[in-house]
């Protein structure tokens, strides 16, 4: 089992780095984890729908560039499906009895996932029709992926 957390963007502060390495050790005993950052496309402000296209495309293939043939990818989208920890605990749990066993957990830049990458998706997640800063998501998910081992194996996990 391998999971890899792909995302557009370096952490830049310290407070996420730590908690995204703790979270690494956490679940060092349930799966293999990468995180792969690629670089976020630098564009003012206040772009233009073209212009937010163009960043978009690029940063997505750097994203598809970093996907393997065989993983199965998960992106984070606001129009995706919401899940309880114990939906995505199942999810996983399901596509693992399928033999599937590398997951690939996508979380767009600030302008969200081009066309090309959501065609790449074979499953749709969305945490809240909120958005959130992609550091903050890291952290979010990694938690939920660390739960959803914990509730897999039937281990107790605070609520």
């Amino acid at each position: 089992m391998k999971i890899t957390i792909l995302a557009v963007g370096k952490l830049k502060e310290k407070y996420w780095k730590q908690a995204i390495a703790e979270y690494e050790k956490r679940l060092g005993s349930y799966t293999k984890i990468d995180i792969v950052e690629v670089p976020d496309e630098k564009a003012p402000e206040n772009l233009s729908d073209k212009e937010v296209e163009q960043v978009k495309a690029k940063e997505g293939e750097r994203l598809l560039n970093k996907i393997k043939p065989q993983s199965t990818v998960i992106t984070l989208e606001i129009e995706g499906k919401m899940l309880t920890s114990e939906g995505l605990a199942k999810e996983l749990d399901r596509r693992m009895t399928q033999g599937q066993s590398d997951f690939t957990f996508v979380i767009g830049g600030s302008n969200g996932l081009h066309q090309d990458v959501l065609k790449r998706s074979d499953y749709a997640l969305s945490f809240s029709k909120m958005t959130f800063p992609h550091q903050m998501m890291r952290v979010v998910l990694i938690e939920q992926v660390y739960r959803a081992f914990k509730i897999m194996r039937g281990e107790a996990y605070h609520k």
